[in-house]
């Protein structure tokens, strides 16, 4: 076989095998897609299942709840009796704690800081004549002791949390400053709150004598007590179950 023969045979074998190389690669390029697209599918219908699941149960708990609710529904529309009584308690209850609004008869008390004079008293102590938190606190007390069931200053309504404090040269209640003239409104018995209030030796003649200014105590009819709007907050008490 001369050379030319043997370079046309080397040439076809090339050729073929070329051919081979490149159909086998095909072939593994076409399985490796085919692998990788069955994978893909096989992760996308476990995740759909998944989240079928997960449906499956809210879908669940969503009519457990609805259950539930239609219960709490029929039970309220069963017992209107009950459910009119605690109605009345709630109210009864907030009233007592001051979270609603009030009116009734009672007294209204008007007074401001004093003037300083040429007396002895108001430049000895010129401090005798304004109204400071204590004379406050003494005064609420001495309302309720008097029978208040609802008291105002300035319109901050005192309730049990209630605290009168004093920063320097200001006063506050419930945390807000208040300041001269003061306007306190006591819900209770007219002739009793104006009585003890105005008697001989009551704490508002005491403040009168040291020069604050009591510029009126009256009887209404009808006082409208706006409701505490702070936030109560009960550290050490808890309920007997």
């Amino acid at each position: 076989m001369n050379k030319k023969q043997i370079g046309i045979t080397l040439g076809i074998m090339c050729l073929i095998l070329t051919f081979g190389v490149t159909l086998q690669i095909r072939t593994m390029n076409s399985a490796s897609s085919t692998a990788s697209q069955t994978l893909a599918d096989n992760e996308l219908r476990d995740s759909v299942l998944k989240w079928k699941e997960k449906y499956d149960n809210i879908s669940e708990e969503l009519k457990r709840a609805e259950k539930v609710l239609e219960g709490v529904r029929q039970t309220a529309t069963q017992d209107n009796v009950t459910a009119s009584a605690k109605e009345e308690e709630l109210k009864k209850n907030q009233t007592m704690l001051g979270l609603t609004d009030v009116k009734g008869s009672g007294i209204v008390i008007e007074l401001q800081d004093g003037k300083l004079d040429n007396s002895f008293l108001t430049i000895a102590e010129p401090s005798k004549v304004l109204v400071h938190y204590e004379d406050l606190l003494s005064l609420v007390n001495e309302l309720r002791n008097s029978g208040a069931e609802a008291i105002q200053i300035n319109g901050q309504r005192i309730v049990n949390t209630s605290a009168i404090t004093c920063e320097g040269t200001v006063i506050k209640i419930n945390g807000e400053r208040i300041g001269s003239p003061f306007t306190i409104k006591a819900i209770g018995s007219q002739a009793l709150l104006y009585g003890q209030i105005t008697r001989e030796g009551s704490y508002l003649n005491t403040m009168k004598d040291t020069g604050v200014d009591v510029v009126s105590v009256t009887q209404e009819d009808e006082i409208t007590i706006e409701k505490y709007t702070g936030t109560m907050n009960f550290k050490y008490i808890k309920s007997v179950k």
